[in-house]
């Protein structure tokens, strides 16, 4: 049987502006191909990226904004690299409370006082994705909502003892084991967990790389 050259194999691949394994997962579940972008600093994100919110923006607007700078910061590395041109994957997630952003918790400590304000009540899960093929640049927004309950102080230090809470907006991974504190979602699990996929395989058809 003829082998398909890796050229053509990767034809219609794309780069994805992340180092989340979960991206990476979901992306594969539904068979799109991609080569990983890789940061420099692999545990907090890319720095050529502030993710700092602006003043008086709300969490729909930051996350939008940080996935499109993702995704044009990439296509950027791509340039710069010299490597193979094909469209640039990004995505930024984060939680909103009472109108405020949530995202990462930096340690232990911050990790508790986010657990603890998530709760026993609802809140809010915005993933953005973009795509740019360094001409044109398009965007999505999926918003979910997310009901945990009641937490104790021992289900919380359980919890952070995993690690798991670590590196993930809101402190916790509907994937993991914090899936025993959701009562309810309204929304998209996949968006929840970082990367809507009827988003994302939308925006992939509209640059003619359909999965």
């Amino acid at each position: 049987m003829a082998q398909i050259p890796p050229d053509a194999a990767m034809q219609n691949a794309i780069y994805l502006a992340s180092n989340s394994p979960r991206r990476r997962e979901l992306l594969r579940q539904i068979g799109v191909r991609f080569d990983v972008l890789l940061f420099r600093d692999m545990a907090r994100g890319d720095h050529d990226i502030d993710e700092t919110p602006l003043p008086d923006e709300i969490p729909a607007d930051y996350v939008q904004r940080i996935a499109l700078a993702k995704a044009e910061g990439g296509m950027g590395r791509v340039q710069w690299r010299h490597l193979p041109h094909r469209p640039v994957l990004a995505a930024d997630t984060t939680l909103e409370v009472d109108g405020q952003i949530i995202g990462k918790p930096d340690d232990a400590e911050h990790a508790t006082q986010i657990l603890r304000t998530l709760s026993g009540r609802e809140h809010v899960v915005h993933t953005a994705i973009a795509l740019t093929d360094g001409q044109r640049t398009e965007h999505r927004l999926n918003t979910n909502r997310v009901r945990f309950r009641t937490l104790s102080n021992a289900d919380i230090r359980r919890y952070i003892a995993t690690g798991e809470p670590m590196d993930k907006a809101g402190a916790y991974g509907i994937q993991g084991r914090a899936a025993m504190f959701v009562e309810h979602i309204e929304g998209s699990y996949t968006g929840i967990m970082g990367l809507p996929l009827f988003d994302t395989a939308a925006l992939l058809e509209r640059f003619g790389l359909a999965p």
